[in-house]
């Protein structure tokens, strides 16, 4: 079975929106962790938008990398450039992978306009982790969309 670390600044938002989504697109394909190199606890806001797709996240706890130093992941998902530049050395055999998603924690503007943006994010960040699943995961049921 496959591990997944993604890992974000704080693990409050987009570290813990793309778990959730991993862990639905994988199934039991694989165990999928989140942390980061900071812990600003879940964020709010980043349960509400999941439960608003049908994924609840709301047990999710927000943990600092250093918890998992002992696990040998395969893969290893940064979510933001921060984390990458400040990503700690795993001595493991995990690929690589970072994509920058914008932080909703920043939006600003009326709720309607900071939860659009959380949103967004959440909506990016489901397409990413699905197709993450069917390249690395779901090798077998990978058509190349």
């Amino acid at each position: 079975m496959k591990k997944i670390l993604v890992l974000c600044t704080g693990n409050s938002c987009r570290s813990q929106l793309a778990e959730g989504y991993l862990r639905a697109f994988a199934e039991d394909k694989a165990e999928i962790y989140s942390a980061g190199i900071e812990t600003h606890g879940v964020n709010p806001k980043a349960i509400q938008v999941m439960k608003e797709d049908g994924i609840d996240i709301s047990n999710h706890t927000s943990n600092h990398v250093d918890e998992y130093d002992h696990i040998d992941f395969d893969y290893v998902i940064t979510v933001c450039d921060n984390a990458k530049e400040s990503c700690p050395f795993f001595p493991t055999k995990a690929q690589k992978f970072h994509h920058n998603f914008p932080d909703p924690a920043k939006a600003t503007g009326t709720n309607e306009e900071v939860m659009n943006q959380f949103r967004a994010v959440r909506d990016e960040v489901k397409a990413y982790a699905e197709e993450f699943v069917s390249k690395h995961i779901n090798v077998d049921n990978y058509a190349g969309r």
